[in-house]
């Protein structure tokens, strides 16, 4: 005993002599929505329901952000979400009792600074983008992620980012016992480097950026078939993991990388060596004309695997002009994405991408993932990839204190050849694979609608916004997306959506309408 007290009595010497600590800041914010929205024919069928949902639903989620701010060279922040929750549904702790688990760690990270230096690192999950004027989110890469960026500033004028991500690691399913040893967790790992350069003058911004993938021969892998990216049923799939990492699977592969019956092209082919992708683009924000404003983007990239006809490389420009005046800021907008050619021995000439789960597309609300808060979105896809597009905006119309108006009119069509579906056809694949004739499901490398050359859409929408407090907005948003599709008997979208026989009976336009409450602080 006596030498436990002294121990102790020693001990509290030690922390009564040392200074005290710093104090830590605690800041936070967060939102609350709630959203009631009804719609039809989200997959442009005619379905009892919104594309696998019931046509009135409600739903729900909260966002948490806390900082922990030492001082301005050491701060932290970890981001809570809980939800989505649909009202009714247990998942998400929606159903009676309110007993399931929501709770979800969206980022946790610190931010320090190198002292006697202006560069800033930036370790752990982290929300990351890359640059874009003009549609406000990458069309390469926009997600939460595993990660370490450095920024620095050189001059007021130039600055530089560096990062490297880690999107998987550690997730294959099992190992391969027809080698005799143990794979599991082998080479399944995606780890991304690249830089953003950021330029800023009077009335002019310019960021170029670049990025290089590499993506282990498990990456992509079905469960229990190392490095086998389709086992012998045409399953592809990874059990433990959900939708960022089909989204990337997506964004990586050929549309016809899949096929199943005769016209499988890639059963049994093994990715033994390490897969990569590059990025490069260019996105500039000009004012010096004010009220003028012009935004360009211009990007591009490839992939490379060990079969050539697994290979993607496209590019992808937009442009967006706008002029502000006192009611609101009207404008017009364009893109153009390249798209696939009907060989399918080459690969594809759609612009990969590696995710674009997060963010909000600025150009559409509905037709693409745009949506600022809990109403549907990405009827026609989560990227742009293979489409093109002109429309108008008039951003920010307020004629009554507190009301603000978005309105939005775009034309959209598809620059895949229909020559590419008709081969599939005459291998008659589609019809006995439902996850590309599917829409709005994780078709292997499509991730939503395939439009083709001869394929057309209108979407319309209407948000409208009133500030009844401070912190507190109700949105009513309705949109409506108008479809043209192609009467070939070998076509394009009407035969994804109708099957083998194709009926434009079974084909139907898209609406919905949502009113969102939203709550910040």
């Amino acid at each position: 005993m006596k030498k436990l007290a002294t121990l102790l009595i020693a001990a509290g010497l030690v922390f009564s002599m040392a200074p005290s600590a710093n104090a830590v800041d605690f800041k936070a914010k967060g939102n609350w929505m709630m959203d009631f929205e009804v719609g039809n024919n989200g997959g442009f069928t005619n379905n009892t329901g919104y594309s696998g949902d019931d046509n009135f639903e409600a739903k729900q989620r909260v966002r948490l952000w806390v900082d922990a701010v030492a001082s301005e060279n050491l701060s932290g922040q970890v981001f809570f979400e809980i939800g989505t929750t649909t009202w009714g549904k247990a998942e998400h702790s929606g159903a009676l009792g309110a007993d399931d688990t929501c709770i979800k760690v969206r980022r946790a990270f610190i931010d320090w600074m190198i002292p006697e230096t202006d560069i800033k690192v930036r370790m752990g999950i982290q929300g990351f983008g890359l640059p874009s004027f003009t549609m406000g989110k990458s069309q390469i890469f926009e997600d939460d992620v595993a990660g370490v960026t450095v920024s620095t500033k050189f001059t007021d004028n130039v600055g530089l980012s560096v990062f490297w991500l880690r999107p998987y690691n550690d997730n294959y399913a099992s190992g391969d016992s027809g080698k005799g040893q143990d794979k599991s967790n082998f080479m399944d790992n995606v780890d991304v480097f690249g830089l953003t350069v950021p330029l800023s003058f009077d009335g002019v911004k310019v960021t170029p950026y670049g990025l290089i993938a590499a993506i282990g021969p498990n990456a992509l892998s079905a469960d229990k078939a190392y490095g086998t990216l389709m086992n012998s049923s045409g399953d592809f799939s990874k059990s433990n993991l959900g939708t960022s990492w089909a989204q990337m699977r997506n964004g990586l592969l050929p549309a016809w990388g899949y096929i199943s019956n005769s016209g499988r092209t890639l059963e049994g082919v093994v990715q033994d060596e390490y897969a990569t992708a590059w990025f490069a683009g260019v996105t500039a924000d000009i004012t010096v004309a004010d009220p003028f404003r012009v935004a360009i983007d211009v990007m591009g990239g490839g992939t490379n695997w060990s079969e050539s006809r697994m290979n993607r490389a496209g590019w992808m420009a937009a442009a967006l002009v706008e002029y502000k005046m006192d009611f609101g800021i009207p404008g017009i907008i364009g893109w153009y994405s390249s798209g696939d050619d009907d060989d399918l021995g080459n690969g594809s000439e759609r612009m990969p991408y590696l995710t674009v789960g997060n963010g909000d597309n600025s150009f559409s609300n509905y037709a693409f993932d745009g949506g600022k808060y809990l109403a549907r979105e990405a009827t026609i896809a989560n990227t742009m990839a293979g489409t093109w597009g002109v429309g108008l905006r008039v951003k920010d119309m307020s004629f009554l204190e507190n009301l603000k108006h978005t309105f939005r009119l775009n034309l959209i069509g598809g620059t895949n050849d229909s020559g590419v579906l008709k081969k599939i056809y005459r291998q008659q694949a589609l019809a006995t694979n439902p996850s590309f004739s599917s829409v709005n499901s994780a078709s292997y490398g499509v991730g939503g609608l395939y439009m083709t050359e001869e394929d057309y859409a209108l979407e319309i929408g209407l948000e409208n916004t009133y500030k009844m407090y401070e912190n507190f907005k109700i949105c009513l948003d309705a949109n409506y997306i108008a479809m043209w599709m192609s009467d070939s008997k070998y076509g394009g979208v009407k035969k994804q959506l109708s099957g083998k026989n194709g009926n434009s009976s079974d084909v139907r336009d898209a609406w919905n309408i949502s009113v969102n409450f939203a709550y910040e602080f």
